[in-house]
């Protein structure tokens, strides 16, 4: 349940509903004239905050910094659209189809009696002397409405604010795969060959030469050896690759329209002047 101390958390956040999808921005927070409690909040969707719709918040809470609602963004985006009238109020007819929107019970908090003898009326705007936080909750008159007070009239404006939503626009992954590749090594090898070494008789070698038969028939072998490459291959790592985003800010340019009131002077002779 939202107290009167909370609203200046409400005002201007972000509102989610029940799963935690973001629905838009809380503009305005209504008080019941009855329990003094809020009751209403508005929530500004679409394009710039461009729509405003009514939600309960007899049952919601502030979650961190945004306020969760126990109901679905499509139904808050879809509920009726209701007018205000110049001091703040809804009407009990306004109230009454917004509760009939949301399923609620009329006397479910407790006022049926209320509601049936209409005493007070349903859902007051909680304007800041109302929730005790000055300058916080917000005149629920409504930009570009003129009231008429003593002899004075109230001249208003409409300002176009601009935001910003963060939105999904594409993805990006890693894939790792793998290919075969022609390597070309060079290697050094080794290898026998027989050659034929022939020397003469000296008084160093002539004990051996004469040491056999004088003529016979023989044989000698050697056994040659070479070397041949051999390959084997071995992973090992040679770097990490991971995916990381960089922020950009850029300048866009917004165009819109805004109204504003003009007041004119209308003398005797029916001439206009512009102020």
């Amino acid at each position: 349940m939202i107290t009167k101390e909370q609203i200046p958390e409400v005002l201007d956040h972000q509102v989610y509903d029940a799963e935690g999808k973001k629905i838009g921005e809380a503009g305005h927070v209504f008080l019941d004239d009855v329990t003094g409690q809020p009751e209403w909040a508005s929530v500004r969707t679409g394009l710039f905050g461009s729509h405003e719709t009514f939600v309960p918040i007899h049952d919601a809470a502030m979650v961190e910094d945004h306020l969760e609602v126990p109901y679905s963004k499509d139904q808050v985006k879809g509920a009726p659209h209701v007018d205000v009238d110049q001091g703040g109020h809804l009407s009990e007819q306004e109230e009454r189809r917004l509760y009939d929107y949301y399923g609620v019970d009329w006397g479910g908090y407790g006022r049926e009696e209320t509601r049936r003898t209409g005493t007070g009326t349903a859902g007051t705007a909680g304007t800041a002397a109302a929730a005790g936080t000055a300058g916080t909750a917000r005149d629920r008159t409504g930009a570009g409405g003129t009231r008429d007070r003593d002899d004075a009239m109230t001249r208003s404006e409409e300002e176009m604010r601009v935001g910003v939503e963060r939105q999904e626009t594409g993805r990006a992954r890693l894939r790792k795969y793998v290919v075969t590749e022609d390597v070309q090594k060079t290697v050094p090898v080794r290898r026998e060959e027989v050659r034929v070494e022939r020397e003469p008789i000296t008084e160093e070698n002539r004990g051996e030469a004469l040491s056999g038969p004088e003529i016979t028939e023989a044989e000698h072998e050697v056994t040659l050896h070479e070397e041949r490459p051999v390959v084997e291959t071995e992973a090992h790592p040679v770097e990490r690759v991971r995916l990381t985003t960089d922020e950009r800010t850029e300048e866009e340019t917004v165009e819109g329209q805004v109204r504003k009131e003009r007041i004119e002077e209308e003398a005797a002779d029916d001439k206009r002047r512009r102020r």
